[in-house]
């Protein structure tokens, strides 16, 4: 007889009662968002795994109306700030300003930034100077931010969606590895075809828009969250996920490739994020627990940001994500 009180039935109730309303999630910003349902879901697995997601695409592939998107139906009270060269730490995090109360007497009052939100769109990061992306990284990574010695929490959840223009470099400066670590996943956004297209030229074009409608709310999404860490994974994905890490470092590695080409491979926060991410893939998709299959999908999007080929790849047309697929070959 079954045991209904077991720690493994509660999970599976569990599972069952969200997979709902993910897949209302989902719809939602189907409606909004068209074309694109890799990115859908790659962005839901990133929140769900409570991680960051570098988006990269040309300008008008709808990054911006995802993540506002997202806000709405997760119930996230969202931000936007446009990167620009000139944007201090101050401008994000907030700063401190001199007030005098009705006695006279004078005291600094710390006045937020918008880095003071649940969903923090981070638009064209790669556009801001280093000391200016380098505010993010305590953010990102300890959810709170340190003014003038004073330690202050950022509101939970906390998520960093950035975008990035993959065409034009002029005046920008390229993430340091440090931060683009932070990021659980990068998500190539590419051009949607033509019946997509036309879509979206009839649907964002007149005088109405499709209704938004909340499915979540913050408190319902870290829940799930909670849920997605205790959802079990077997030993045979546990081993898949580290003979890939190291596979793709060249001191550890056998593939040729990778020790021909790579010049430094993915540390311990590409496993860890692998199994956050497979386990939130199996959750959105209402399975109990993850499968090889979801660390095939998953990984060039959670290992590119964390390896480099070197010059003699290039010049030879070695490509990372050729790397990478290689690197999944003997789990197919």
């Amino acid at each position: 007889m079954e045991n209904l009180s077991s720690p493994e039935h509660k999970i599976l109730q569990q599972v069952e009662e969200l997979g709902e309303k993910l897949e209302r999630l989902q719809d939602e910003i189907r409606g909004q968002v068209f074309g694109q349902d890799d990115v859908i879901q790659k962005t839901i697995i990133t929140l769900l795994a409570g991680g960051h997601a570098l988006l990269i695409g040309v300008p008008g592939l709808a990054k911006t109306r995802l993540a506002r998107t997202l806000g709405t139906v997760m119930g996230l009270h969202e931000k936007r700030v446009q990167f620009t060269p000139d944007l201090m730490p101050a401008d994000i995090l907030g700063s401190e300003i001199l007030e005098k109360d009705t006695d006279g007497r004078q005291h600094f009052r710390f006045v937020k930034g918008p880095i003071f939100s649940q969903l923090l769109m981070a638009d064209e990061i790669n556009r801001a100077s280093p000391r200016t992306q380098s505010a993010l990284l305590q953010a990102m990574q300890e959810k709170h931010v340190t003014i003038a010695g004073k330690q202050y929490d950022l509101p939970l959840p906390f998520h960093v969606l950035a975008t990035q223009n993959p065409i034009e470099q002029e005046g920008t400066y390229p993430l340091p590895e440090a931060q683009l670590d932070r990021f659980l996943m990068r998500i190539h956004i590419s051009y949607p075809d033509m019946e997509t297209e036309k879509r979206i030229l009839l649907e964002t074009t007149g005088n109405t828009e499709p209704e938004l409608k909340a499915v979540l709310s913050a408190e319902e999404l870290m829940k799930a969250q909670q849920l997605v860490r205790d959802v079990p994974v077997s030993d045979q994905v546990i081993e898949a996920i580290l003979k890939l890490v190291h596979s793709a470092r060249p001191e550890s590695s056998e593939n040729p490739l990778v020790q021909e080409y790579v010049s430094w491979g993915p540390g311990p926060r590409a496993s860890q994020a692998l199994i956050l991410a497979a386990r939130a893939r199996a959750l959105l998709q209402g399975r109990f627990s993850p499968s090889i299959d979801d660390i095939i999908y998953l990984a060039p999007s959670i290992l590119s940001h964390r390896m480099a080929i070197s010059y003699h790849a290039r010049a030879e047309d070695v490509t990372l994500e050729g790397v990478i697929q290689s690197l999944l070959a003997p789990l197919r």
